[in-house]
């Protein structure tokens, strides 16, 4: 009897465990399947029975750690899209299936194992953009930042829904980031260039809106009705990649597609960066290094995404805003950073944040030799900087204006008085607000700002060119005239810059260097009728002269 009982009990056991078929498969196949099958960047596939069984050890160790699926987020400080974090339930699932042995199960409760396209995620592209010349990659050494420049063929302008970039080997790129040159400034370096940051130069009117990020596993991103961005004619596409050795000499040439949609841009998102890499120097040994920004809201907005950003000495990362009322909204913690694991992350709904709301980011950084992922033994002294040694605290958020029409410029100026208000010399900020304030018809406040871009940076003619533009507006003609003459010596195809010259020397009766400037910008632009027009009006005024 007491055997007929010990068999019934090991039955019923038996019949209780976890099977693959019933129980786990439905949890691989979605939260390990998109990196873990044949060409994907997970190192070994796992979408059958038999793969899974091999590494079922592996796999209770790595999830009940959390190590894997990698997830940063922790759960109920913002809601995500395509979250991967396990359950408690799911992580308890697989370790009891693991403790009975990993039985497989019943076919029949087997569902369809998620199948991945070998070609483009998106289907066939619209237009695809391989980078001109590949990439060495060294078999071994520090992680490489290489920026790949692709120059899309294009005759007129074109409104892009959605981006897939491709490389032969994804195990090689640890991420990338897509950054429009609007300026054709980079056609001549189509070899690429390194470096982590691009130092791009960008008018104030051309305003980011949208993540172009990728990272191996990640799925390519389409955006919904009436958020297409728009590409012209003669305008590059860089690819900032973060390139890892494999061990082994490979060479990398990525490719971009390209999805266009015949629907122009109906909502306008503003990508806008908390930071306050001027505070980052931390010390060696240093357990709990904090940095921290706050931005307060001029408007009502949308949030959409958020990227935050740390090298390998972040450890919590922490971003939240302060309603009006006081009460503490999360947008985000990170208690366990790993720069392995970054990503943009879209949240479901959207927050709303009502005008008057502060964002505030909190990063703090372990820069002590307990902590893992300290590339210095023993730890040094760590600053900001673009390499993958120093240190970065970012915090990347896409806003969506409230209200009719394009609102971005409203929220660009207060973020760009934010950062003058941090860093009064920085060329950047006080560039493109003076830039902003002169299309506002605020000579003054422009005239303020670009003095101290042309102080900063003596050497960018684009500085000089609106400085001038300021100046002559307030009225300061013999001023203006110089700034002008500058930014053309400094840049002699500155055609805009010329222009502006050649209508100061009329205005000071220098016509002979009018003409010679207006004749090189309609030889550069012969439909521009006010050139024409000056052109005509300095040759009849030096001809009333004789």
């Amino acid at each position: 009897m007491a055997l007929s009982a010990a068999i019934h009990c090991s039955l019923a056991l038996a019949l209780s465990a976890p099977t693959f078929t019933h129980d786990v498969a439905p949890i691989v196949f979605r939260s390990c399947g998109p990196c873990h099958h044949s060409g994907g960047a997970g190192p070994l596939p796992l979408l059958t029975y038999g793969d899974v069984r091999k590494h079922a050890r592996q796999i209770a160790d790595v999830t009940r750690s959390r190590f894997m699926p990698p997830w940063l987020p922790e759960p109920g400080y913002g809601d995500f899209e395509d979250e991967r974090r396990l359950t408690t339930r799911e992580i308890e699932t697989i370790q009891d299936w693991v403790a009975h042995g990993a039985p497989e199960g019943a076919s029949a409760d087997l569902a369809a194992a998620p199948s991945f396209p070998e070609g483009w995620q998106l289907g066939k592209p619209d237009l695809v953009v391989t980078a001109p010349r590949a990439f060495a990659v060294p078999a071994a050494g520090p992680d490489r930042f290489w920026n790949f420049v692709l120059s899309p063929k294009i005759d007129s302008r074109r409104y892009v829904r959605a981006v897939e970039i491709r490389v032969d080997n994804p195990r090689l790129l640890h991420h990338a980031n897509l950054v429009i040159d609007r300026t054709g400034a980079l056609s001549s370096r189509g070899g690429g260039f390194p470096g982590m940051e691009l130092g791009l130069e960008r008018s104030v009117f051309d305003l980011d809106g949208h993540f172009l990020f990728w990272k191996p596993g990640s799925l390519p991103y389409s955006e919904p009705d009436g958020f297409s961005w728009v590409l012209n004619p003669g305008n590059n596409l860089v690819l900032n990649a973060h390139i890892q050795p494999s061990g082994k000499a490979e060479k990398l040439q990525p490719s971009v597609g390209l999805y266009f949609t015949d629907k122009p841009p109906a909502h306008f998102p503003l990508l806008i960066q908390l930071e306050h890499d001027g505070a980052l120097d931390i010390p060696a040994g240093d357990k709990d290094f904090v940095i921290s920004d706050d931005f307060p809201l001029p408007l009502a907005v949308d949030v959409l995404a958020i990227y935050p950003h740390a090298h390998y000495l972040g450890k919590l990362l922490e971003a939240y805003v302060t309603l009006p009322d006081g009460e503490r909204r999360w947008l985000i913690r990170i208690p366990d950073w790993n720069l392995n694991w970054q990503a943009i992350y879209r949240y479901r709904k959207p927050v709303f944040l009502p005008k008057g709301s502060v964002i505030s980011m909190r990063y703090h950084y372990d820069n002590s030799a307990a902590n893992p992922r300290n590339p210095n033994r023993p730890p040094k002294r760590v600053r900001a900087g673009n390499d993958a040694s120093d240190e970065m605290g970012h915090l990347w958020l896409q806003l969506l204006p409230r209200g009719v029409g394009d609102r971005r410029r409203e929220l660009a100026e207060a973020w760009m008085r934010h950062r003058v208000e941090k860093y009064p010399n920085d060329f950047s900020s006080n560039l493109q607000l003076g830039a902003l304030e002169l299309s506002r018809l605020n000579a003054s406040g422009a005239a303020s700002a670009l003095r101290v871009a042309v102080r900063v940076k003596p050497e960018d003619a684009i500085a000089h060119n609106l400085y001038g533009s300021a100046l002559q507006t307030l009225g300061r003609s013999r001023e203006a005239l110089e700034q002008f003459q500058i930014a053309v010596r400094l840049k002699g195809d500155f055609v805009n810059a010329r222009y502006n010259l050649a209508r100061s020397l009329i205005k000071a009766g220098r016509l002979d260097e009018a003409i010679e400037n207006l004749r090189a910008v309609v030889a550069a632009y012969p439909n521009d009728q006010a050139a024409h027009e000056y052109l005509t009006r300095a040759l009849a005024l030096r001809e009333k002269r004789k």
